[in-house]
């Protein structure tokens, strides 16, 4: 199984942050996962991928030629990729993975994160709805989301317009 990780360049304040990272590799290395991220060599996304390298498994990386040419793409890691924009790279690694995975991170991993969630949307809308059904999710909070299949819908939802 491909799994990507969104994570931060930085590695945070807190060595809580590495620390899940490590526990993370060590998962993925047991259960013979190969890891797909953002291809760097600092902060969260180069702990994760220098301790899944360490522990045995596989790694790729894509990154955009621009962070390459910063030097911080990992040239220790079992595949790098170059691509040509950030667009292009967050196509490559949904291309690649089966599974996704965020942990702390900065603008990128929240864009990274929030383009996937685009992705899957109503995916993500019938899992809400099994939380709900299976008692971890309070059914008040599901409604609080407003779901519509065209704007006419969602505006009648906001009270914007009456049917």
């Amino acid at each position: 199984m491909n799994i990507c990780v969104f994570c931060g360049s930085a590695s945070g304040n807190n060595p809580v942050y590495a620390d899940a990272a490590k526990e993370l590799a060590s998962l993925l290395c047991e259960k013979n996962a190969t890891l797909i991220y953002g291809g760097g060599n600092i902060g969260l996304m180069g702990i994760l991928a220098d301790e899944v390298m360490h522990g045995g498994g596989k790694v790729i990386g894509v990154i955009p030629d621009f962070l390459m040419s910063k030097e911080v793409g990992h040239s220790g890691i079992s595949q790098l990729e170059v691509v040509a924009s950030m667009h292009e790279r967050k196509r490559r690694m949904a291309d690649l993975a089966d599974a996704f995975i965020a942990l702390p991170g900065g603008w990128g991993t929240l864009d990274e994160l929030a383009e996937i969630l685009t992705c899957y949307f109503n995916s993500l809308i019938s899992q809400m709805q099994t939380m709900v059904k299976d008692g971890f999710l309070h059914s008040k909070n599901l409604q609080e989301l407003n779901v519509g299949e065209t704007p006419k819908e969602l505006l009648i939802q906001l009270g914007l317009i009456s049917v």
